[in-house]
């Protein structure tokens, strides 16, 4: 399974965002330039993220994005729905029913088996996602921190963060 690019900037815009003050915007700008990522592909993203609910944006020259929900209760599979939408990774076009001398239908009464267990897979594969939140998440970069990520990213909001009302 391969995810497009957009999920990772995604959640890491949304983790950055978890560090915001309360009145605290980023704008996507400075998102961009924080991960080193174009503008105008990531505004897409934070689009994706804005209509799903996750984050708010606030309009004006000082405005920006933030998150519309507490970092706990967004998870993983909340972003990734977000951004690459509900369906599932794989597809089934029931190939099993083309090419030369089909069989009859009464042959595929029951869902193929490939479909089936790549929906199995699916299945398990959101419910791990949907049990990481961005709050776990970003308690498992501070165990990890020596203090150098921790310092890069308060400076980086020092300079970046701008402050619009609730």
């Amino acid at each position: 399974m391969k995810l497009g690019d957009g999920v990772e900037q995604a959640i890491h815009c949304v983790a950055v965002l978890s560090g915001l003050s309360e009145e605290g915007v980023l704008s996507a700008a400075a998102l961009a330039e924080f991960h080193g990522v174009s503008v105008s592909y990531l505004l897409k993203h934070l689009q994706a993220l804005s209509g799903a609910g996750l984050v708010n944006t606030v309009p004006g020259p000082k405005g920006g994005y933030r998150l519309a929900k507490a970092p706990r209760e967004i998870s993983l599979l909340d972003i990734v729905l977000a951004v690459e939408g509900p369906q599932p990774a794989f597809r089934c076009s029931e190939i099993r029913q083309r090419g030369p001398n089909p069989l009859p239908g009464r042959y595929f009464t029951k869902l193929c088996q490939v479909s089936a267990a790549m929906l199995r897979a699916e299945k398990a594969y959101r419910a791990e996602l949907a049990k990481v939140s961005i709050a776990d998440l970003v308690a498992e970069l501070n165990a990890d921190d020596d203090g150098g990520i921790a310092a890069r990213g308060c400076a980086f909001l020092e300079l970046h963060e701008r402050k619009a009302s609730r």
